[in-house]
């Protein structure tokens, strides 16, 4: 899979990042894990221990005739709060940390110009910009979970924060 089709966001509890980005138009497939730590292939159990230096992540494929890596990106930015520091609402520790793990120039590049705009609103913005690494797939029941529940997310609103293109 060619990375440029490919993203890894972070921002607090998994199933809500899932919920609002598998709906975006252009998105082919998500998928929801553990990346950013120091341990292999991580256990639910063991990431909420916050020992592992793991991020709840999803990992978004996506069809570019549709979409793109930037329109992404600002729906990540708009479905949490970026401010929050190792937490999102009621879910506190490393693992809920807002971050953007990218995986090539242009990735980075477009994480950190949102990042200025989101700045020049006034926003004190805590999302990390780190290079991506392995995305070790979480257990079965965390994928699509909302869509399996009928739930909705508790820790994740949209709010508008970016200007028209």
């Amino acid at each position: 899979m060619h990375t440029a089709n490919r993203a890894i966001f972070a921002s607090g509890c998994f199933w809500g990042t899932e919920h609002f980005l598998k709906r975006a138009p252009g998105v082919l497939s998500t998928r929801v894990g553990y990346s950013g730590g120091h341990i292999k292939n991580p256990a639910y159990r063991e990431v909420c221990s916050g020992r592992t230096g793991h991020a709840e992540v999803v990992e978004v494929t996506w069809d570019p005739a549709i979409t793109d890596y930037e329109s992404l990106a600002r729906l990540f930015f708009e479905t949490h709060d970026p401010t929050q520091v190792n937490r999102q609402g009621p879910d506190v520790g490393t693992q809920y940390r807002s971050a953007i793990f990218y995986l090539d120039t242009h990735q980075r590049e477009v994480a950190e110009k949102l990042i200025g705009l989101l700045e020049a609103q006034g926003l004190d913005v805590a999302t990390e910009v780190t290079p991506a690494g392995p995305v070790y797939p979480a257990e079965e029941y965390h994928q699509d979970y909302y869509a399996k529940t009928g739930g909705s997310p508790y820790c994740h609103t949209y709010i508008r924060r970016f200007p028209d293109r």
